[in-house]
């Protein structure tokens, strides 16, 4: 399967239904933003153990300079390692259902909800760059939430393997519990939640029926979430963080997201060679090693850059990237320690448009469903990105009050020469440096075209104890050479899920080049 072309802009996602009401919107006259969340209110109808109304959101805009948003919520005013141990003994949360590393902090329920994110990001980007209002952009997913879509095979696997675990938290059984295969599943009271946004911005969301209605259920099962505590939420605009690799200048996004982590994979291998080697096994071995050092440094430094020990110009020091690459042994795995692992729940999408405007898009619930509260009558499942916080009051990524968690979510894009080349990106947690890091691997030293490159056989290491997981469709050299290289080596299915979602856009001359993930039932949809 080869890339798609596309002469005045697509739209690449997770799901075709979120790619064509994106792609609908640019042929209408929207631009990239517009269609863009239009994509995303879609999925996070379609797709709700990816993302949400409930969720966080991140992205990067090109419109002729590099702009980040960062629409993180925190941690409500009242949470302390001290206030959620005494919830957790109260009865709320399970402490033994949690993150290795996060000291018990529970991983489903109210106790890891932080403020959602979501919907003031999507305000953001349309005051700031979009077109159309929201009421205009959400009018394909009002639809689908309302009349309902038939779900997949494919789709219906989440729900089915999130019962079990979260079957008992509150509302969830009798929201998702009715998601079947070939069963339409409609939501019409998440059809008036967003007509509910529509029509009263996001002061409807943080502020009224539906900020009282999150806080009730919240509060009712451990939380201190307050009003006040939803519409404190701002939306931050940042600039992107830059790091080389080859002849690309590589945009991430800074703390509390893992760019930081992308950027210091990135610069290891960039001084390790030109070219990677064209054994593809002793390459597999360098992008491992970049990535176990990299997943070192996150674990000892990344979380809410208020409360950061070192900066983020101190970590991708020139210097410092030297010494870590000279480090790495070319013919042996190196000894690096276990760090704390985050799986992925999210949707990533990308959109162009005929005027250059790019969008590189993240947004999250966290682990599959989130927390598994859904709010009573709004339709909202609430994420749980909190569960990555810990209790150990020490721990650089220790939860307390207005803190953001450590966030796995990265849009990315390159640039050549000052001028946007590339705008890519994947969901998959702890995956989502090691995918960006492959699949630049493809796009930069094997002249791959966006749609080989996301479709290409990965590797994942596991954060937790330093292993590789291989796709079963990879080259059997690169498994081979990896144990020879003293790796504990295991093998995931062909195009599994474990090993991310990920959507590309190139820049080509007269229009774009596109690819979507095979791993999942996306499409990249345009004219």
């Amino acid at each position: 399967m080869t890339a798609r072309w596309f002469s005045n802009g697509v739209v690449s996602s997770p799901h075709h239904l979120a790619s064509s009401a994106g792609a609908q919107v640019l042929a209408a006259g929207g631009n990239a933003v517009d269609a863009a969340v239009a994509a995303n209110l879609v999925l996070a109808v379609v797709t709700p153990y990816h993302c949400g109304v409930g969720g966080d959101l991140l992205a990067i805009v090109w419109d002729g300079r590099t702009n980040g948003i960062v629409s993180v919520g925190a941690a409500p005013q009242g949470a302390t390692p001290e206030t959620v141990r005494a919830a957790i003994e109260a009865g709320h949360g399970d402490s033994d259902v949690s993150f290795p590393g996060t000291a018990g902090m529970p991983m489903f329920g109210a106790l890891p909800v932080t403020v959602p994110g979501a919907v003031a990001g999507w305000f953001d980007l349309l005051d700031r760059f979009g077109s159309r209002s929201f009421g205009d952009v959400a009018g394909p997913a009002i639809h689908l939430a309302a009349e309902g879509f038939l779900l997949s095979p494919h789709g219906a696997e989440y729900p089915q393997r999130a019962a079990a675990r979260l079957g008992g938290q509150p509302n969830w059984a009798d929201h998702y519990g009715r998601m079947q295969a070939g069963r339409r599943f409609v939501q019409s009271d998440l059809a008036d939640t967003l007509r509910a946004i529509a029509d009263e911005g996001p002061a409807g969301f943080y502020n009224g029926r539906i900020a009282d209605a999150i806080v009730e259920v919240l509060q009712a099962n451990g939380s201190s979430m307050t009003v006040d505590d939803l519409d404190r939420h701002e939306v931050e605009h940042v600039t992107p963080l830059s790091g080389r690799y080859r002849d690309l200048e590589v945009l991430e996004l800074p703390p509390p997201t893992q760019g930081v982590t992308a950027l210091t994979s990135l610069g290891i291998l960039d001084r390790l060679g030109d070219r990677l080697p064209d054994d593809p096994a002793a390459a597999a071995h360098l992008q491992v090693e970049a990535i176990r050092a990299a997943m070192a440094d996150r674990e000892d430094h990344l979380g809410d850059p208020a409360h950061m020990r070192v900066g983020v110009d101190d970590l991708l020091a020139s210097a410092r990237l030297d010494a870590m690459a000279s480090s790495i042994d070319p013919d042996r795995a190196g000894s690096w320690p276990p760090t704390r692992p985050a799986p992925g729940g999210t949707a990533y999408l990308c959109a162009a448009d005929r005027d250059g405007l790019l969008v590189s898009l993240i947004q999250s619930n966290f682990v599959g469903f989130g927390s598994g509260v859904v709010v009573p009558g709004t339709g909202i499942g609430l994420h749980d990105r909190g569960a990555h916080f810990s209790l150990d009051p020490a721990d650089p990524n220790a939860i307390g009050p207005g803190r953001r968690p450590m966030h796995t979510l990265i849009p990315a894009m390159a640039l050549r020469d000052g001028t946007p080349e590339l705008v890519f990106g994947t969901m998959g947690g702890d995956a989502q440096p090691q995918i960006h890091v492959q699949v630049l691997g493809h796009l930069a030293d094997r002249d791959a075209d966006p749609q080989d490159a996301v479709g290409a056989p990965r590797l994942v290491v596991e954060v937790a104890d330093g292993s590789v997981a291989v796709e079963a469709d990879a080259d059997p050299a690169i498994a081979d050479g990896l144990r020879a290289r003293g790796h504990q080596v295991g093998e995931l299915p062909a195009r599994s899920h474990q090993a991310g979602h990920a959507h590309a856009i190139r820049v080509a001359a007269g229009g774009y080049e596109a690819g979507t993930d095979p791993r999942c039932e996306g499409g990249a949809i345009g004219h």
